[in-house]
């Protein structure tokens, strides 16, 4: 190694040393957090960041009881999952009379935008059928079809695309113009 390679070493360890010397080992007051809830690794725990929702709010109603369903191509039918979500919501929206749902349906580009919007539509009633048949109060609820305008991801993949065909039921406090 030459002469100057290894006082340039040297140079960089002196250096290092220096910031080194510099720190301080200072203890900062500690900031007291509220205990976490324990995770047991199952299905329901609280999504972390979100342990202290409260029940009855839009977040309750997004984080635990969902708020999307899908459907076929061309198809406004329930399946079974969607049944369970709609049964899920249903059951939610009745223990929490406050809150009134628009029901937004939507599809993809398989077909005339005037045709995705009578589907899109079809979809939104029928999710509002179901959820009128579960006790849900009909004049709490009201449904509108998008068609194919808003679309989550646009892409030709089957497997994309259906991502397009569902129904999102929002929560509002007050009734809105279509």
């Amino acid at each position: 190694m030459s002469a100057t390679a290894e006082y340039m070493k040297r140079l960089v360890a002196a250096a290092a040393l220096v910031a080194l010397a510099a720190c301080s080992t200072t203890e900062v007051a500690s900031v007291e957090e509220p205990p976490a809830v324990p995770m047991t690794g199952q299905t329901n725990d609280p999504a972390p960041g979100f342990e202290t929702v409260s029940a009855g709010s839009q977040e309750d109603f997004i984080l635990n009881v969902g708020r999307r369903i899908y459907f076929p191509q061309d198809s406004a039918a329930l399946d079974s999952v969607a049944r369970a979500t709609l049964d899920s919501q249903a059951a939610w929206l009745n223990r929490n009379p406050k809150w009134l749902l628009k029901l937004q349906g939507f599809s993809d580009d398989s077909g005339s935008a005037s045709k995705m919007k009578t589907l899109s539509q079809k979809r939104a009633d029928a999710a509002m059928a179901y959820l009128a048949s579960k006790g849900v109060d009909p004049s709490r609820m009201w449904a509108k079809g998008y068609g194919n305008d808003r679309e989550v991801r646009d892409c030709n993949d089957r497997s994309c695309k259906v991502q397009n065909r569902r129904v999102v039921s929002n929560l509002r406090t007050k009734p809105e113009e279509s």
